[in-house]
């Protein structure tokens, strides 16, 4: 059985030309109103032969990594904005969501890395993420079990505080139950 070779990474002719003269194919690459084949005729003038073709390829590139940075720092910049107005906010929550965010965009456009992924690869992945949600929701049902127990002992404290004043252990009750509706159901989230 023959191994193919996989490509890693993409090393193009404009990849090679010097530093000077792709910062200007990159500079002329922003104006539109450039064609790739005005390009390869303007690059042929300063002494490199590059088809349009590859020019276009490197545009295409070079486009979707700057897309790439820009919704990067899009997410990021919300992150930064969500913890400045909400500073309760649970940040390993909101990283989990901008990675899975990233693996989300990376998955839905990997379709031939998926078919070429290993059962026994993709297999291992599926348990990683199977065994994530599990642990997350046992975390959720453990800190809602220590919140139920911290508002019995809680109760049953103040009750017992306030017993000589009937009329204020039934406020104090509603009281309690409210909040013990509202921190158990936010902690379902």
């Amino acid at each position: 059985m023959s191994k193919e070779r996989r490509r890693t990474r993409v090393s193009s002719t404009v990849d090679k030309l010097p530093d000077d003269i792709k910062g200007q194919l990159d500079a002329r690459l922003t104006d539109t109103s450039n064609t790739y084949e005005e390009l390869a005729a303007w690059l042929k003038t300063e002494g490199y032969e590059i088809s349009k073709s590859a020019i276009g390829r490197y545009a295409i590139r070079s486009n979707q990594a700057a897309q790439r940075v820009a919704e990067t720092l899009q997410r990021t910049q919300a992150i930064a904005q969500a913890v400045e107005s909400h500073p309760d906010l649970d940040y390993t929550k909101a990283a989990s969501m901008v990675l899975m965010d990233g693996l989300m965009q990376r998955v839905s456009t990997a379709e031939d890395d998926f078919n070429e992924m290993p059962l026994d690869k993709a297999g291992r992945l599926i348990a990683s993420l199977a065994r994530n949600a599990t642990y997350e929701k046992r975390v959720r049902q453990d800190m809602k079990k220590k919140a139920e127990i911290a508002f019995d002992q809680m109760e049953v404290e103040l009750m017992a505080a306030i017993k000589q004043h009937p009329e204020l252990a039934g406020d104090l009750s509603d009281v309690l139950a409210r909040a013990r509706e509202k921190v158990v159901t936010d902690g379902e989230d």
